[in-house]
C-alpha cells in the first residue's frame, strides 16, 4: 500500500491566544511539538479549527512562520490560504508559500454561495498561482454550498497540484463517488473525526483530525489498524472515542477541544468573539466524557 503524501494523521491546530486576546506565538510552537510527540504526522494551521475567520492576514502569516520554525522540517505544514474571495485568497496563497510551507488548504467559499463553476474557476486559479500541492476543504455545514463530485473530481484531473480533498461533508455516497473516481494520487480526507473509520473502508487515507488535540496516540492506533486490516481494534477504539468526537462538537468548534486543552493541563487561551468559551454546563459534560476515558482524574 503507497503511503498517504501527508500521513494519515494530520490534526487542524487550534490557534493559541493570551488572556488578552492576542496571538500567542510561543504556545503555537508548544502546541505544533506537542502534537507531533503525540502521533500528528502533520498539521492544518489557521483553518476551521484555528479559527481562520477571526485571524487577520499579518497574524496568519506570523503563525505560519512560528510553526514551520518550530517544527523545523519534521512534519508537513499544510497553511490554509483559501477566503471566499478568489483574488484575496490567490494573492495570500502566494504569500503563504514564500514562507515554506509544504501545501496549502483551500475552503469552498463561503457566504457568497457560488455555483459549481465558480468553484472550479476558484481553485483552478489557486492552484495555478502556486506550485505546492493544495488541499480543497469541502465543508458545506459552514459554507452552505457543496463542491460536488464532479467538480471535486474535474480539478483532480486538470490540475496536477491538487492533491487532496478534505471532505466534511458526511455524505457518504458522494465520498465513495470521489474516491471511486479520483486520479491516482489524489487523495481523500476525512473533516470529521467520527467519520474517519466508515470513510477509510471506502478507500479514504485519513483524517485531518480535532479529537488528536488530546487522543493523538489513540487516533494514531486506529488509523494504523485500519490501514493493516485490524478492523476490529480499529472499530473498538472508534467506538472507545465516539463520546468524545461527540462532546468536542456540542457547540462550534474550536470551543470544547480549546477546553479540552485546558482540562488536560495544557490551556490555549480562549476563542475569539464570536465564539464564546464553553459553558459550564458543557465543561462538565465533557470533563465527564474525558475522564471516563482516563484522560484527566
Amino acid at each position: 500500500m503507497t503511503e498517504p503524501r501527508f500521513g494519515r494523521l494530520l490534526t487542524a491546530m487550534v490557534t493559541p491566544f493570551t488572556p488578552d486576546g492576542a496571538l500567542d506565538l510561543d504556545r503555537a510552537q508548544e502546541l505544533a511539538l506537542r502534537l507531533l510527540d503525540q502521533g500528528s504526522e502533520a498539521l492544518v494551521v489557521c483553518g476551521t479549527t484555528g479559527e481562520s475567520p477571526t485571524v487577520f492576514y499579518d497574524d496568519k502569516l506570523r503563525l505560519f512562520e512560528a510553526v514551520i520554525e518550530a517544527v523545523d522540517g519534521q512534519a508537513p505544514i499544510i497553511a490554509n490560504a483559501g477566503d471566499n474571495c478568489t483574488d484575496d485568497s490567490v494573492e495570500f496563497a502566494k504569500q503563504v508559500v514564500k514562507l515554506g510551507v509544504d501545501a496549502v488548504m483551500a475552503v469552498v467559499p463561503y457566504y457568497n454561495k457560488p455555483p459549481q463553476e465558480g468553484m472550479y474557476r476558484h481553485f483552478g486559479a489557486i492552484a495555478s498561482a502556486v506550485e505546492v500541492p493544495v488541499v480543497l476543504y469541502n465543508i458545506p455545514g459552514r459554507c452552505v454550498v457543496n463542491l460536488d463530485t464532479a467538480t471535486t473530481l474535474r480539478l483532480a484531473a486538470d490540475f496536477e497540484n491538487i492533491v487532496a480533498v478534505k471532505e466534511a461533508s458526511s455524505n457518504l455516497t458522494q465520498i465513495a463517488s470521489i474516491i471511486d473516481g479520483a486520479p491516482v494520487g489524489f487523495e481523500v480526507l476525512s473533516g470529521n473525526d467520527e467519520d474517519t473509520l466508515p470513510m477509510m473502508g471506502l478507500g479514504a487515507t485519513g483524517v485531518i483530525s480535532v479529537a488528536s488535540h488530546v487522543v493523538g496516540p489513540q487516533m494514531a492506533e486506529m488509523l494504523n489498524a485500519q490501514a493493516s486490516g485490524d478492523h476490529t481494534r480499529a472499530l473498538k477504539i472508534h467506538l472507545e472515542l465516539m463520546p468524545l468526537f461527540k462532546a468536542l462538537f456540542m457547540t462550534a468548534n474550536p470551543i470544547m477541544v480549546k477546553k479540552a486543552l485546558e482540562l488536560v493541563g495544557f490551556p490555549v487561551g480562549e476563542t475569539r468573539l464570536p465564539l464564546i468559551p464553553a459553558s459550564e454546563d458543557q465543561t462538565a459534560e465533557l470533563a465527564r466524557v474525558m475522564h471516563h476515558l482516563g484522560l484527566i482524574d
